[in-house]
């Protein structure tokens, strides 16, 4: 499909967002792109899947440093062995994310072709996606930027629109562009229908790697500077290639839009129409799921009575709803969210009174992932915290020790080989232990299944940041 020194297309997956708009579920933590709303799998694999084939080499993945663990197991889990796992220190945006994409895949394969997209999109129509990829190579090829234009289904205010120019270029099925439009108003947006030649911004693109570094040092050459000194300091961090964090905090943060896009004169789009949405809301989100008879998506433990075209989530408790229409309700274990679908943007609004609060909900759940399985809290009071936690076969948390509080271990399913200042404990179902406060600890699942542990912690002070480690396989500090 390619000309390329190794004939495939580099898939540059985008996974640094947050996913505001779809709190309380999306959180920074663990944010839209790992879950699961579409189908059984995350946004993140099944944006791994479609580029399967003999077309397209392993996709190199762009993330936030805190879900590299989470990005890790997800691809594991689908037999995705990724080119390179990219570690951001801070998000700066697609331009600069681009950019250090280009420089590694340029030193791997001069001749690479990139196809950037983001981890949190839905495409439900993959045959009309792999096509309009075909139709933009050869234009990539000869040296043009090419993107992606959506087919708008109705006069949306939330998107960037692309307008193609009447002339196609030598390509078929490509036009060169004539312009990128801001997010329009919905007068402006229906004038963009009714005209014809629009097209949504999905932020998609296809280029060589050599096309794309010339434009954006002629254009942003500070962003180019900025990414090739955080990618020469960069260090291998376990299977992890982690940016320099001083040199990336330095880089301007810019769209690929803005920095290049809009002011290079050899970009191109190929329209395509492939069920494409990119989940930005809850109401986009009820738009692309299948509903019942009367309009409503349910998701978990909920009943419905004389309620119309609404999306209603349980990840935790019961929830009923009689006589709404039109509406939002999401619970989690610690927060709930009503709102209307009309008003489903401004649920990033909340977000933002939570930081200004500096509240904790959108920050984590109550069940946080670590890279040796999870833990869940049951119940936080004052001096005294319950939770769940459950190791994978073979993990073990670090050796440490807390200041602060001592901990009570119940095992609940499993066997547990525990690390207690100069003893090392087995300890099988219902047996228990304590660790005093300053003692040295580990605990560690040495066999082949899950291991559930209670814990009960009890002091002064509960904080994670209470936690001195001396040793940690996952490198951590």
């Amino acid at each position: 499909m390619a000309d390329t020194s190794t004939g495939k297309i580099y898939p540059v997956i985008l996974s640094g967002g947050s996913g505001t708009r779809l709190w309380p579920l999306s959180r920074a933590l663990y944010p839209k792109q790992l879950q699961p709303l579409h189908s059984e799998l995350s946004l993140l694999q099944e944006a791994a899947s479609r580029l399967r084939g003999a077309s397209f080499a392993n996709p190199l993945i762009i993330c936030n440093q805190e879900h590299r663990f989470i990005v890790a197991e997800q691809l594991q889990n689908i037999d995705v062995a990724p080119e390179a796992i990219i570690l951001e220190p801070i998000g700066r945006n697609t331009a600069p994310a681009a950019a250090v994409a280009s420089i590694i895949m340029a030193e791997r394969d001069p001749n690479a072709v990139i196809l950037l997209m983001p981890s949190d999109h839905v495409i439900k129509d993959e045959k009309a996606f792999r096509t309009a990829i075909e139709a933009a190579l050869p234009a990539a090829a000869n040296g043009s930027l090419v993107t992606f234009g959506i087919q708008p289904t109705g006069p949306e205010t939330g998107y960037g629109y692309i307008k193609k120019s009447d002339e196609a270029s030598e390509t078929p099925g490509c036009f060169t562009v004539e312009a990128f439009v801001e997010k329009p108003d919905l007068l402006t947006a229906q004038g963009f229908l009714k005209e014809g030649g629009y097209f949504w911004n999905g932020g998609i693109f296809l280029f060589t790697v050599a096309k794309f570094l010339e434009e954006l040092e002629r254009l942003s050459p500070d962003i180019s500077s900025a990414c090739r000194d955080a990618v020469s300091k960069s260090i291998t961090d376990l299977d992890f290639h982690r940016l320099d964090e001083e040199a990336f905090a330095a880089c301007p943060s810019d769209s690929i839009d803005y920095a290049v896009m809009e002011k290079s004169s050899d970009v191109a789009v190929v329209p395509v129409d492939m069920g494409w949405s990119d989940v930005g809301s809850w109401d986009a989100l009820w738009q692309v799921l299948d509903k019942d008879e009367n309009g409503n998506v349910a998701t978990g433990d909920v009943i419905l009575k004389g309620t119309t075209n609404s999306l209603v989530r349980s990840e935790d408790k019961l929830v009923t709803a009689i006589g709404l229409t039109d509406t939002i309700i999401v619970a989690t274990q610690d927060a709930i969210l009503v709102s209307s679908k009309e008003a489903a943007q401004d649920v990033k609004l909340v977000v933002e009174d939570l930081k200004s609060a500096d509240r904790s909900e959108h920050i984590h759940h109550t069940k946080v992932y670590r890279p040796w399985g999870w833990y869940q809290t049951l119940e936080m009071r004052d001096r005294f915290q319950v939770k769940v936690i459950s190791l994978k076969p073979g993990a073990k948390i670090s050796l440490q020790r807390h200041q602060h509080r001592a901990e009570h271990w119940v095992v609940v399913s499993g066997v547990a080989t525990v690390t207690r200042g100069e003893d090392i404990l087995e300890l099988e179902e219902n047996q228990s232990t304590y660790i005093p406060i300053g003692t040295m600890h580990r605990l560690e699942n040495t066999t082949e299944n899950e291991l559930q542990i209670i814990e009960v912690q009890s002091g002064d002070y509960l904080g994670e940041d209470d936690i001195e480690r001396f040793d940690d396989q996952y490198g951590r500090e």
